[in-house]
């Protein structure tokens, strides 16, 4: 009777644990599955849009975004460029001259830049690194197409390397039109856990200056003077609504810092809070109110 006992105490404690990993397995399905929105009508363009994922990250975090504004219509193109860690860049697919609002996802191989840092300090590696892995993709489409504009949308790290591609390139002859530039969960003052704290940084709500500028905030001042004025940016950032008015690595402060950085510069500026839980920092990359604000802003 105990050998039975103990069986049947065993089955149940299989059983249970059978339905915990069932209810796991179908949670990270949910949140892996591409978040799709409504098919929509938008302006049909040949202007590329090029997707830059973020630290420790790949173009697979960017591919979530890229099918759901395919399967809602927007576009028909997806491409993809590997940037290899000697900054070579290799295009994967072909833009037909016919292409509507094509897509770029961009793989960076050196997705850390851990070896680059100076001092402990990410700026040195975004200048080195960083920049010339962007300007390495957007050039290699640029030339093969003979593209005059393009649009970017920039996931976390994402946003620093294209913020000093910009301020490194923008002043040159060869620089190309940037129409629209989405920053999503930029940390341009600091990092939750890292150099940064929930709620110890304030921002003037009317210029967006940081009460606190950490050095690779610093590094990025320059933008203030160089900055494309024919730019629209829409910065989207998350909020948790647990208190720490951040996504949960960074904070809304440090996202919104970007203003002072291009305050008076961009033709546009627009800012889309990310409530609760869809709001945390990896899930905004697949996130059904993202991509619609993607598609309204990129497109109509």
């Amino acid at each position: 009777m105990k050998k039975k006992g103990i069986a049947i105490i065993s089955l149940i404690l299989l059983a249970i644990i059978a339905v915990v990993a069932g209810v796991k397995i179908k949670q990270n399905h949910q949140q892996n599955a591409i978040q799709e929105i409504q098919p929509v009508k938008v302006s049909a363009s040949t202007v590329p849009t090029f997707f830059f994922h973020g630290w420790g990250s790949s173009w697979h975090a960017e591919d979530t975004m890229a099918q759901a504004i395919k399967k809602a219509g927007a576009t028909n193109t997806i491409v993809r460029v590997n940037v290899a860690r000697n900054g070579k860049a290799k295009l994967i697919g072909k833009i037909k001259k016919n292409a509507k609002n094509p897509l770029v996802e961009v793989n960076f191989a050196d997705h850390k830049l851990t070896r680059y840092q100076h001092a402990g300090q990410y700026a040195h590696a975004y200048d080195t690194a960083g920049a010339r892995y962007v300007k390495n993709a957007i050039d290699l489409v640029r030339n093969k197409y003979h593209y005059q504009h393009i649009n970017i949308v920039a996931h976390s790290m994402g946003n620093l390397e294209v913020a000093s591609y910009i301020k490194m390139n923008a002043t040159k002859k060869i620089f190309p039109k940037i129409n629209h530039l989405v920053a999503m969960a930029g940390h341009y003052d600091g990092i939750v856990g890292e150099n940064d704290k929930p709620n110890q940084v304030k921002i003037n709500k009317k210029t967006g200056k940081p009460s606190i500028m950490r050095p690779e905030f610093r590094n990025l001042l320059s933008l203030r003077k160089v900055f494309p004025r024919e730019t629209k940016v829409l910065n989207i950032y998350g909020n948790l609504e647990d208190g720490t008015n951040s996504d949960g690595d960074v904070s809304n402060a440090s996202a919104q810092s970007l203003k002072y950085l291009i305050n008076g510069r961009a033709k546009s500026y627009r800012e889309l809070m990310i409530r609760g839980k869809g709001g945390q920092h990896s899930r905004l990359h697949n996130n059904a109110q993202v991509n619609r604000a993607l598609v309204n802003f990129l497109w109509k």
